[in-house]
This record gives C-alpha cells, structure tokens and sequence, in this order.
C-alpha cells in the first residue's frame, strides 16, 4: 500500500520547471507569534494546534518539517507552528502571558528536537507527544497522534 506522503515525496523530487517556488513555500512552517491566536484559528476549524519544537540546524527537523508537516500544512490545511528551542523570539503561552520561544519550551520541559505537541482547547496537550524524528514509521506515528488529537477536539 503506497501511503499518500510516500507520493508527496516523489512528486516533490520531481524538477519540473515552475515547481520549485512552490517546494520551497511547501517546506516552511510558521514560527508561533500567540498560541493563544494560533490555537484559536485551529479549534475554530475543529483541528488542533501541531506545535513543532525545532532547532537550528537540525537534520531530523528539516526531515519532518519538510517531509511531513509542510505538505501537511499546505495541501491539507494543517493548523501547525513552530517554536524554535533556542530562539529569543517572542510568543504568547496559551495562557496568554508573554514569553519566548526558548522559555516556552524550558516551561514544556522538552529536551528533544524534534518533539510534536497536539494542542486543544484550554491550550492542553490532547495527544501523546511524538519525540524525535526517525524516519522509520513516523508517518503512522504521526497520523496516530493527529487522530487521537481530531478525537478529543470533536469530543
């Protein structure tokens, strides 16, 4: 059975002329500004908040931000952001107190880059958070948690 990122990938690989402004658009996630903001835009169209904890430099970052959530977040409409481990920008917690990126994920006590958080309402995580970015099954991992998190927003 050919899993539909399966044919995301090779279609992306393809150098056809035209569709390389579109890959490169396809590969960027959206840096967090206000979970509270963001998180609302996602229940209100009864998904949940994918929060993407990334780092500079990652290669399991890039393997998952491209291969898995950009696709994701363009031609299904994903609500996902990212949040960078390091990164002094500034953010909103769910709750709505200023914060930054960095202190956001000390706050979440997330050690690991890539992690996924599934968000709902309240801000609360809805889904098991999916650590780390191996290559093998993530994509039923990934599918599991975004089920699980559907779910409990429907609920």
């Amino acid at each position: 059975m050919i899993h539909r990122r399966n044919v995301l990938q090779l279609l992306s690989s393809l150098c056809l002329p035209g569709v390389a402004a579109a890959q490169v658009a396809e590969k960027q996630l959206p840096l967090s500004s206000s979970l509270p903001e963001e998180l609302a835009r996602a229940l209100k169209s009864r998904q949940p908040l994918v929060v993407m904890i990334s780092l500079h430099g990652c290669p399991w970052c890039k393997l998952v931000r491209e291969n898995y959530l950009a696709p994701m977040h363009v031609q299904e409409g994903l609500a996902v952001v990212q949040i960078d481990m390091q990164s002094p920008r500034p953010t909103r917690t769910p709750a709505g107190a200023a914060t930054t990126h960095g202190a956001m994920v000390r706050d979440w006590g997330v050690k690991l880059a890539p992690t996924l958080l599934f968000l709902g309402p309240g801000g609360r995580e809805v889904a098991e958070r999916l650590p780390g970015g191996s290559p093998d099954f993530y994509g039923a991992y990934l599918d599991e948690r975004l089920s699980q998190a559907r779910r409990a927003i429907v609920l």
